[in-house]
């Protein structure tokens, strides 16, 4: 017996290390400026989260390419205020892009950091853990400087602030109070590209490695790299710029798009492998899902410059050795909204007992979401504020990864009050979303599309309920969105269409993506709406 497992074990670990290829983006959907980090065998990474609240999720890997959600950076209103920020740019409406921008993730003796910025405010922070699967820390404010895509470089026992303000700068603080110890030095401005960003320090072979981002984060992103023997520079560029770019001729017809913001990281096996962001465009060169999470090997010999997948781009299907991969587990196809205790405090979003995975806009009321109050149900209790506000509405969603998907929830809306409404929601700005809501209208249940561009809000087709509860679906097939009802789960009608062109950045401007999810609205004092479950395919 031990024989015949040992031959099967020896058998698995033959096929894990000699695993070969793997798709583009792994991790698909709204998952921008990603930063990785390794720790012994184990690797870590966070993204940017934007308005989106908990903020900065944190992935486990072990193999660069399959990835678990484990927990998030910012759960608590004391580390993330996002109440504020959202009427300085507009009173009425507020700004549908304030909160957390650029995250980076970095290790020091066993303890990982988080360092980001804030938007409109752009004032930096960092917060740091001993469990990234456990709650992270208050933050450690920088009191000295403004600008955005900070990052941390440790040496030794030094560590170095570096951050993009005009032009990118550096300095060593204290690491655990944040204050300024030394002289602020100014690395430059790369080659002359718009928005210089994402600077990122390494060191390899006497030589201090520099990598920026350049060019905007829209299609001309590309990322170029500079070194020098010395930290504060100066910074020689690599005659081979940009060393990752599809703004060329070769990948004009690439469905990957915007390539720029990287990171780079040494595996056990002593290989380089890049983590970035782009997008999968849906036509016309639009994309609706936000910028992704892409990984491409790297080629980094003694003494000479990275090399990105031999040529500096990025495929969907990549064909070239991996590390020995390491499955982690799938995303439920159905979210049945059990509660999952965690052991966290009260103000903790955590608390909420949802799945990772789902975020909702701004600081949410948490005593308006409940998994408890009815076993096995998800129950949202309205708010006066609207998804066509950029405040917090009651609403939580997860991100769309595909571009063809069905994304179906079972309402219970027996305690909607006249003119309260819940429903499903395509979200991609608070002017511009697709929506299928049930409303409580003259004493009945009705149910209808909402379609928000802009200033237009169009509902095309109302029909009244035939019971209290509604199968509600958003659907696309990559060119329109379908909103749909059922009354029995089965067969479902379709009450409007709308291209998808409307809910893409290129169109509505933003940084973030479409996320999918679930609503209620309205004036209200005791009313409140029941989800089921929530099934993404």
């Amino acid at each position: 017996m031990y024989k015949i497992v040992s031959i099967v074990t020896m058998l698995l670990f033959y096929i894990g290390a000699s695993a070969q290829g793997y798709k583009n983006p792994v991790l698909p959907g709204f998952h921008a400026d990603p930063s990785v980090c390794r720790v012994v065998d184990d690797f870590y990474l966070v993204n940017s989260t934007f308005q989106y609240f908990p903020g900065v999720p944190v992935f486990h890997s072990k193999d660069l390419i399959h990835w678990e959600q484990i927990g998030n950076c910012l759960t608590r209103p004391s580390q993330l205020d996002l109440s504020g920020l959202y009427t300085q740019a507009n009173p009425e409406l507020g700004w549908t892009n304030a909160g957390v921008y650029a995250t980076t993730i970095r290790e020091h003796n066993g303890r990982l950091y988080m360092v980001t910025t804030v938007f409109p405010s752009r004032r930096h922070f960092y917060v740091w853990t001993d469990d990234p699967a456990g709650e992270w820390s208050e933050p450690v404010v920088i009191d000295f400087a403004i600008g955005c895509d900070p990052t941390l470089y440790f040496e030794g026992d030094k560590c170095y602030f570096l951050w993009k303000e005009g032009d990118i700068k550096i300095c060593e603080i204290d690491v655990e109070t944040g204050k300024q110890l030394g002289d602020i030095h100014h690395l430059g401005t790369g080659l002359g590209g718009r928005y210089p960003e994402g600077p990122h320090i390494y060191k390899k072979d006497g030589y201090y490695y520099l990598l920026l981002a350049e060019g905007g984060t829209e299609q001309g992103h590309h990322v170029n790299i500079f070194r020098s023997k010395n930290l504060f520079g100066p910074y020689e560029p690599n005659r081979s710029n940009p060393i990752l770019s599809h703004f060329n001729m070769e990948m004009q017809g690439s469905e990957i798009q915007g390539l720029g913001h990287a990171d780079l990281v040494q595996a056990p096996d002593s290989s380089w492998w890049m983590i970035c962001l782009g997008y999968r465009t849906s036509g016309y060169l639009l994309h609706v899902m936000g910028r992704e999470t892409m990984l491409a090997p790297v080629r980094w010999d003694k003494n000479a410059w990275p090399v990105v997948n031999g040529n500096g781009t990025i495929q969907v299907n990549m064909d070239c050795p991996t590390l020995p991969q390491v499955q982690m587990p799938a995303d439920p196809i159905r979210e049945e909204f059990n509660f999952v205790k965690r052991n966290v405090p009260a103000d903790s979003y955590a608390s909420l007992g949802l799945a990772m995975g789902w975020h909702s806009i701004g600081n949410p009321d948490l005593s308006r979401y409940s998994l408890t109050e009815r076993k096995g149900w998800l129950r949202l209790k309205p708010t006066t504020t609207t998804l066509d506000r950029a405040t917090s509405p009651t609403f939580v969603a997860r991100r769309q990864t595909e571009k063809r998907f069905t994304a179906t929830t079972l309402l219970d809306a027996s305690r909607l009050n006249e003119g309260m409404q819940a429903g499903i929601t395509a979200y991609a700005a608070p002017l511009n979303h697709y929506d299928v809501l049930v409303e409580k209208k003259d004493g009945h249940l009705v149910v209808r599309p909402n379609i928000r561009l802009g200033e237009l809000a169009h509902s095309a087709k109302e029909m009244t309920l035939m019971g209290n509860k509604a199968y509600l679906r958003i659907s696309s097939d990559g060119a329109y969105y379908y909103m749909q009802v059922s009354a029995d789960g089965k067969t479902f009608e379709t009450l409007a269409k709308m291209d998808f062109r409307y809910l893409s950045t290129e169109v509505i401007g933003g940084f973030t993506g479409v996320m999918l999810g679930v609503f209620t609205q309205g004036e209200s004092t005791n009313g409140f709406a029941d989800f089921d479950w929530f099934e993404y395919l």
